[in-house]
């Protein structure tokens, strides 16, 4: 079946699924495969359960007339969702980066829905998949879309570019991410600025923080538009404070680091013409959720949680951050850093040297990684070690970092404090 076919078939109701157990009533089932799955065996399940059609790419599955076969079914759902993106030609804002993609996403699509109908990227759902069903989640209401693009090797952003065809873009920033992934720190850099190749080749719009001189040199001859320049940070203690246009803004998020996410947000909308009070407003009312800078009051301590991944650049910003915090007492439970590759043993090493001279109360390291480390704190090969400490020696009266990368999820400290 053509591209054009299955086009007529999906804007009838315009829904796609790729789970059985969260399959919705005249949806389009594609029965994507994965390592240990193959969505195929689930077709004739999704018709039961509602889906209007389902997408195979096995003929061993094309059991029905409801039953679609396709040369591969992912292809086959970004080829729609391309499609999808070209009918609808909504302007889309497409963003990268080391750190802080998500968090800088909710930040613009909480700015740009106070005026206009926004479509955002869910979570993180920001790879080969998730882009597709992004962009296949827009309707004709949608005004702006706004698309995080994920990666951790060569070719991956350039390729979600191709898919999503931005009109506007931003990169967070070049970090030690994903290591393993790019080969260094230039491969993260030159995977990210895919993005850059994209909208500078099709005469694009992007977003450029100023004081990041890497991404001034790449966007030299590029349409950009810079940071406004009336925005000012203000203070962060933890809460990130600034100001914009003369106007005070109390945000929700803890660090420094912060403060250029936030900057992104306001430019972005000062762009789209919204108005300095909806941007306020915004800004102000944005909670975040699910591990990321989140402040928890126990009844012993007060913790910052930002457990939902963490790299060495991202680390070290927390730490900074942390140690200009003003406590009478702090303590960092920190786990290991993930897909760092050959670099691993010495980040590590460097993070423990670096969280050691800050002169915090009670250091914690967690991790395989970090118990190959030398130190003179308290270092566990796992977070069982860790608990079973945490329950014989209680932390009282402290304010308490816990970060680390997703696998390590350190999220669970918080009953332990």
């Amino acid at each position: 079946m053509k591209i054009k076919e299955l086009y007529a078939l999906f804007i009838q109701h315009g829904l796609v699924d790729t789970d059985t157990r969260k399959i919705r009533k005249n949806t389009l089932f594609f029965a994507l495969k994965g390592g240990n799955f193959n969505g195929n065996k689930f077709a004739e399940e999704a018709l039961t359960k509602g889906a209007l059609f389902s997408i195979v790419d096995e003929v061993a599955f094309k059991t029905s007339e409801r039953i679609i076969l396709v040369a591969d079914v992912l292809t086959t759902l970004q080829e729609l969702a391309s499609y999808h993106r070209n009918v609808l030609n909504t302007p889309i804002i497409s963003l990268t980066g080391s750190n802080g993609k998500t968090t800088t996403k909710e930040l613009i699509n909480a700015v740009l829905s106070s005026t206009y109908k926004t479509t955002a990227t869910i979570g993180n759902l920001n790879n080969h998949i998730g882009v597709p069903l992004t962009l296949l989640s827009m309707t004709t209401d949608t005004e702006i879309g706004i698309v995080e693009m994920g990666a951790n090797h060569l070719n991956e952003i350039a390729f979600l570019s191709n898919i999503s065809q931005p009109d506007f873009g931003y990169i967070t920033n070049f970090g030690s991410a994903h290591l393993e992934g790019f080969g260094s720190l230039e491969g993260v850099v030159k995977g990210k600025s895919e993005l850059y190749d994209f909208l500078i080749a099709n005469n694009k719009k992007i977003f450029v923080n100023p004081k990041d001189v890497v991404q001034l040199e790449k966007t030299r001859n590029a349409n950009t538009i810079l940071f406004e320049s009336s925005i000012a940070f203000v203070a962060a203690n933890p809460l990130v404070k600034l100001s914009f246009e003369n106007t005070e803004i109390q945000s929700n998020l803890i660090g420094e680091y912060n403060f250029s996410n936030i900057a992104a947000a306001i430019t972005i909308a000062s762009y789209f013409k919204v108005s300095k009070e909806n941007i306020k407003q915004a800004i102000e009312n944005y909670t975040p959720s699910n591990n990321r800078s989140q402040i928890i009051k126990t009844t012993n301590n007060t913790i910052i949680l930002d457990a939902y991944n963490a790299n060495p650049t991202s680390m070290k910003a927390a730490l900074h951050s942390f140690k200009a915090l003003k406590a009478a007492h702090k303590t960092i439970i920190i786990g290991d850093m993930f897909e760092l590759g050959s670099y691993s043993a010495n980040e590590h090493q460097s993070m423990v040297d670096l969280a050691s001279d800050c002169e915090f109360d009670k250091l914690f390291f967690v991790g395989e990684n970090f118990y190959k480390t030398k130190t003179n704190n308290q270092k566990f090969s796992s977070f069982e070690g860790l608990k079973s400490y945490l329950i014989e020696n209680p932390i009282n009266k402290s304010v308490v970092l816990i970060k680390g990368s997703r696998g390590m999820a350190l999220e669970r400290v918080v009953a332990l404090c």
